[in-house]
């Protein structure tokens, strides 16, 4: 059975995150970058 990251993979993606510094932002940042995007801060 796949795991929940293989099954949602963004791999090869890009994910341009504002208000990553802190809060939900920085959250989703973080769970983008685990799914295998390449997150873009700002």
């Amino acid at each position: 059975m796949a795991t929940l990251t293989e099954r949602f993979s963004l791999k090869g993606k890009r994910a341009f995150v504002t208000g990553s510094s802190r809060g939900i932002g920085k959250a989703v940042a973080y769970a983008l970058a685990e799914a295998g995007a390449h997150v873009i801060l700002h």
